[in-house]
């Protein structure tokens, strides 16, 4: 017995030796495949992938070409009429996905600034994004995009194509967590809004601006739960009263006509009145893209909506859900504004964003679907 249990124990140092050796060697092999790129053509694209509530966001931190223009909008619509192609490689698949979203960091002309920011998804540019900044202000912070960290909460300004938005970064012994950010005026531009749907018929939605337009309605008149509904179903409707809104409705917004563009619809459980339990939503916008999150900008505009109409008071937070992750944010109008002759607030809304990776993708010139795709 005392042979056979030093043979045993032998057999497995042995093997256990060889599992060692067999790992270091896959270590260095893949270290070694890490340092090399794939055969390709021209630069490459690298980037930084977060997520915020379960909506993505792919921060581009090289591989674009000088974006010209003497101010964010300007700078946006340059990007679209220019380099839209990289838009399309980096959210469309293989790459991306139809739900894919991203930002790009550019230059701003505002001196109070640390970053600016393009948001690019499956149908172009918006204009304010806000789940893209609780993610940007903890990315700010962790690549040292502002000089001196500060605790308990270190800030970051970030100009967006609505204009400056205020981020304050959770920070402690070196380390980010969640994030709260300021948006720019938001108002209630018109409610109770009838508007023809096809296949719905008459509907009445409020529209209200919280750095981009949304039309706001119950998902109970199309007869659907913002939890349990298909997605399918919750789509086709909104993606309806999107067009709706769209084709019978002028939008205008005092600082620039950039910024005139209804950019989705909320579907909404109907619980506008205040109160402590979560109130859920689900945000459809660009085409047909299916927010994961609550919609930074979405909620911004839903308090500006349920301060007009009285129903909740300034520094009451609501906390919003939702209706495809369970994801929450919370929200609060914290100042009266004004937005031209539109009464307006300041909202604060807040949330977590996590890293999920880093990417670096190339092109090939043979490659005939190099540019991106989308199945609809």
């Amino acid at each position: 017995m005392q042979v056979f249990t030093f043979k045993k124990k032998r057999c497995i140092k042995n093997i256990n030796e060889f599992i060692t050796q067999r790992i270091v060697l896959i270590s260095e092999i893949s270290a070694e495949m890490e340092m090399q790129l794939p055969p390709h053509e021209g630069g490459e694209l690298s980037v930084v992938d977060m997520h915020t509530g379960g909506e993505p966001l792919r921060i581009i931190l090289s591989g674009y070409p000088e974006v010209k223009g003497d101010s964010v909008l300007s700078k946006r619509r340059y990007v679209r009429e220019h380099l839209d192609h990289l838009r399309r490689v980096l959210m469309y698949e293989p790459r991306g996905h139809y739900d894919m979203y991203g930002a790009l960091i550019v230059d701003s002309e505002l001196p109070e600034a640390d970053l600016a920011v393009l948001f690019m998804h499956n149908e172009g540019y918006s204009t304010m994004c806000g789940h893209a900044v609780i993610a940007l202000g903890r990315f700010a912070v962790d690549y040292k995009l502002v000089k001196e960290p500060k605790s308990p909460e270190t800030q970051v300004n970030i100009h967006c194509p609505c204009g400056l938005v205020k981020a304050f970064v959770e920070y402690s012994e070196g380390k980010t967590g969640g994030v709260r950010f300021l948006s720019v005026p938001a108002f209630a531009f018109a409610t109770d809004v009838t508007v023809l749907v096809v296949g719905f018929g008459e509907v009445t939605v409020d529209i209200s601006y919280g750095g981009a337009f949304y039309a706001f309605v119950n998902a109970q008149k199309f007869g659907l739960d913002v939890f349990k509904s298909r997605t399918r179903d919750l789509i086709d409707a909104a993606t309806a009263v999107t067009r709706a809104v769209k084709s019978q409705v002028k939008l205008h917004h005092p600082a620039s006509d950039d910024l005139a563009f209804l950019y989705g619809t909320i579907l909404t459980d109907g619980k506008d009145d205040y109160s402590p339990e979560p109130t859920a939503n689900i945000c459809v916008f660009a085409e047909a893209q299916v927010d994961r999150s609550p919609t930074g900008s979405g909620v911004t505009a839903r308090v500006a909506l349920q301060y007009h109409k009285g129903l909740i008071q300034l520094n009451q937070t609501r906390t919003f859900q939702s209706g495809a992750t369970g994801s929450q944010f919370t929200g609060k109008a914290v100042e009266e504004t004004k937005c031209g002759d539109f009464k307006a607030v300041v909202v604060e809304v807040a949330g977590r964003a996590f890293y999920t990776g880093v990417s670096r993708f190339v092109q090939e010139a043979d490659d005939k679907l190099t540019h991106g795709f989308l199945l609809k």
